[in-house]
């Protein structure tokens, strides 16, 4: 092929990628795709993936301290949840031509983040439901228009991981509203859960619009379908009178309807702290991180047993056909 012909077709195939885009049809694996369309969904497939397996530690480290046998095993389910979610997306992201094997070193490599959310310690049982209420609501407000992306296998597996998600938020403010009718201690221990957790679930969302170096490129290939800013103000909105509901506080000052726009002013979350917990100052980053090398390490014979097995799995596939050739 002639230069002139790589030319035409490499302008005939964008054009076809951006028309595919503005008509809200969806990207495939085996579809042309500009290389920062790819990379752009790798990051964020990536990072989602590496957020899912990380958040199970917070939440498993009171999976032997739950306070009955019904909320350990609420609890047990919910982390196994996560790890599946943690799987669904290494997946997609396999999709785009790149092994979880090279996603798993790029994380412990420090190449690659993770959620700054799951970097903050769990102190009470309370904690289990504020990151149900929350986190996973905050969740559901980033990753429900994700259902809709432009690249089908994130779309297509975003839609079981928020059917998880959305139950894991029910779970989480069942479990706030029984401890709400308890005793003066258990009111005490949620409204403390969430003081600590009200800012750093917001901060979640990502920086504001005008720092964040990826959210308008991602909103116009239509990987996302909201800015940071807008999906915040969502979240502030929905969460408001289900505090109102149970009966705890927002530690938010500036927290007030603005019946002129229709939703509600609330604070600056501390950005600072955002940029510094993603560099891994923050309380729990280095614990994190430890724990998942060491993980990553203690089942480094079951991934070799494993490729063991499907090798000899595909040896004896082989010798078969052969066999029945002859």
């Amino acid at each position: 092929m002639s230069g002139t012909d790589s030319a035409e077709s490499a302008t005939r195939l964008s054009a076809h990628f951006d028309a595919t885009i503005a008509h809200d049809q969806r990207i495939e694996p085996r579809d042309w795709m500009p290389d920062g369309y790819r990379a752009t969904l790798v990051r964020q497939i990536a990072q989602h993936a590496h957020s899912e397996i990380i958040g199970m530690q917070p939440e498993g480290e009171w999976i032997t301290k739950a306070p009955s046998l019904r909320r350990k095993a609420i609890l047990f389910a919910k982390v196994q949840d996560e790890a599946g979610h943690g799987l669904y997306l290494y997946s997609a992201a396999e999709t785009l031509g790149i092994d979880r094997d090279e996603l798993t070193e790029r994380l412990l490599q420090g190449r690659q983040k993770y959620s700054s959310i799951f970097n903050y310690p769990t102190l009470s049982f309370a904690d289990v439901g504020v990151i149900g209420w929350f986190v996973d609501g905050a969740a559901i407000c980033n990753q429900v228009p994700l259902c809709r992306s432009s690249y089908g296998p994130y779309a297509r597996a975003m839609v079981r991981v928020c059917k998880e998600e959305s139950f894991h938020q029910r779970q989480g403010f069942e479990l706030l509203l029984t401890m709400m009718r308890g005793t003066e201690a258990q009111r005490a221990q949620v409204q403390d859960a969430v003081d600590r957790w009200w800012w750093p679930s917001l901060m979640m969302f990502g920086p504001p619009d005008d720092d964040s170096p990826n959210s308008a490129q991602s909103m116009a290939w239509k990987i996302k379908r909201h800015s940071n800013d807008e999906l915040r103000r969502r979240f502030v909105d929905m969460t408001v009178p289900q505090a109102e509901f149970l009966g705890v506080t927002l530690p938010d000052p500036e927290l007030r309807w603005n019946e002129e726009r229709g939703t509600h002013d609330f604070g600056t979350p501390d950005y600072a702290e955002l940029m510094r917990v993603i560099k891994g100052d923050g309380p729990c980053n280095a614990q994190r991180m430890e724990r998942r090398t060491k993980a990553h390490e203690d089942g480094a014979w079951v991934r070799e047993a494993a490729a063991a097995h499907a090798a000899k799995q595909q040896a004896l596939r082989e010798t078969t056909k052969e066999g029945t050739a002859a």
